[in-house]
């Protein structure tokens, strides 16, 4: 039977009626600080802690229910005679239900410029304590650290007068993830003060799910999709305005999908299928690059991934509903679009903010994780060097920019062909340069006449730039490095192809 509750939460929403629920079950409850001051203001019957523990709160508050008389009445195993002998000789009353949330640490260095001083003043000690010490003693003891529970946990007391054992020990390991986050925030904010990101010794971090899928990659394969606690960001905050639900292989190529379409200031459409371009292109509007991208690989792009950097209009939704999409992505829709867009049952509809800055790269490997910085380099141009006779002209240039954007977005070994700031064929992870490029050279077919041609790695022989030539490629960019560059740069001279070396690898494994 629930006849003692502590209550001494961060986050007060539903808490005065949850109180109110409480004192009309019959329940006593203890409270501290400003819960306390919330729950009387109410008009419920509430006593403070030091009630019971005949000590005052000090230290600002640092200290009130580190103290025997608190933990005494939580941590007692009820049915163990020297425990409940302990109890009777030092006047300790039982606690059965223990209600925290903690200090908003998170919030708290989640604001600009937050002094090091106030963010340890938000590092909850007397709460993880309690709700630690109720979630070990949960065969007695209810632990609510989650406002979402305070409905069903006042239904369970109606109907039986008590929690279940079973619900108590799934509110425990509700308690103990809870402050296992809480933990993991706190660590990886000290690892940032002490310069160790973005690879601290211990390497932690902390989700909660979001949604069951479907299934995975494949139908006989398990899914769901989590999100860093915390303020959300990345995947995590996107809104999804209208369609089914998202599916594994959606989310893994929506994630490329929005990487890409953001290497560009001017307006930008990028269509994706499994996790890479089959049609990407800047214009001087969105309908422009949308068209243009959807114009590069027309068959791919069914049932592709659209991401799109600029709000989608009228005429860019209109072009867009005239195939099966199965997501859009952009960081807002206009009235317009959206009428237009929802017409279409299915199709989803995503709106999210641009891709923040500095991230790092989670590979799950057996045993282990590997990390690394995202693929995120400011290159500078001027590093770059021409080793052909015959230099870029200045429009060659703008392609051979954007084509060498979108290269490090392709799965390796990777080659893309660009004319008109749009792709015109994608040669996608194979395991030769060469046969990557006749894939590419092939797709693009006859516009590849004067087109350009970017690859993520150097050339290990010269047979790439060969190929290249006899579909006339006009101009190449690569990271140079090879020992056989020179067989290379002869090609190129050969055939008056102007050749950039960027010295920097674009590797996607």
């Amino acid at each position: 039977m629930i006849k003692n509750a502590l209550i001494s939460v961060s986050d007060k929403t539903g808490i005065v009626d949850f109180a109110k629920s409480l004192a009309e079950l019959g329940v006593t409850i203890y409270s501290t600080g400003g819960t306390f001051r919330t729950i009387a203001d109410a008009g419920v019957t509430v006593h403070q802690v030091d009630e019971l523990t005949k000590f005052p709160e000090m230290m600002d508050g640092r200290v009130k229910t580190l103290h025997p008389m608190v933990h005494g009445g939580i941590l007692a195993v009820r049915d163990n005679e020297e425990h409940v002998k302990a109890m009777q000789e030092h006047g300790i009353q039982p606690i059965d239900l223990v209600v925290v949330n903690l200090y908003p640490f998170r919030e708290t260095i989640a604001k600009p410029n937050v002094a090091l001083e106030e963010a340890i003043e938000n590092i909850d000690i007397g709460g993880p304590t309690m709700v630690r010490s109720a979630a070990k003693n949960n065969a007695f003891v209810g632990i609510v650290v989650n406002p979402e529970r305070y409905d069903e946990v006042i239904v369970r007391l109606k109907a039986d007068g008590d929690l279940g054992r079973d619900f108590r020990f799934a509110l425990a390991k509700e308690a103990f993830a809870h402050t296992a986050a809480y933990d993991t925030a706190i660590a990886n904010y000290f690892s940032e003060q002490l310069g160790q990101t973005p690879f601290p010794p211990e390497y932690l971090q902390a989700y909660e799910k979001v949604t069951d899928l479907r299934y995975g990659e494949n139908p006989h394969q398990k899914a769901a999709f989590y999100k860093e606690i915390g303020e959300a960001s990345g995947m995590g905050a996107m809104k999804q305005l209208h369609g089914k639900e998202l599916s594994y292989n959606n989310i893994v190529d929506m994630e490329a999908a929005w990487n890409m379409v953001w290497e560009f200031e001017e307006p930008a459409a990028c269509i994706i299928k499994h996790t890479n371009p089959c049609g990407a292109a800047i214009g001087s509007d969105l309908h422009d690059a949308y068209v243009k991208a959807y114009e590069a690989d027309s068959v791919s792009a069914f049932g592709g991934i659209v991401a799109l950097n600029r709000e989608v209009d009228e005429a860019t939704a209109t072009e867009m509903s005239k195939i099966f999409l199965e997501v859009i992505m952009a960081p807002k829709f206009s009235a317009k679009a959206l009428t237009i867009l929802t017409a279409k049952k299915n199709i989803r509809l995503i709106e999210l903010a641009k891709p923040e800055a500095d991230q790092v790269v989670v590979k799950k490997v057996s045993g282990g994780l590997l990390v690394q910085t995202e693929d995120d380099l400011k290159e500078d141009e001027t590093s770059y060097t021409v080793v052909t006779k015959v230099q870029p002209t200045e429009e060659q240039w703008q392609e051979l920019r954007f084509a060498w954007k979108m290269v490090k977005h392709v799965k390796s070994n990777a080659i893309l062909i660009a004319k008109d700031l749009q792709t015109l064929g994608v040669g996608a992870g194979q395991m030769n340069r060469v046969g990557a490029a006749k894939i590419a050279l092939e797709e693009a077919g006859e516009k590849a006449k004067g087109a350009v041609l970017a690859s993520d790695a150097f050339f290990p022989f010269g047979d790439t730039v060969a190929t290249a030539a006899e579909h006339g490629i006009t101009a190449i960019i690569q990271p140079g490095g090879s020992i056989r560059d020179e067989e290379s740069i002869a090609k190129a001279d050969e055939a008056g192809i102007a050749m950039v070396f960027t010295h920097v690898r674009h590797f996607k494994h």
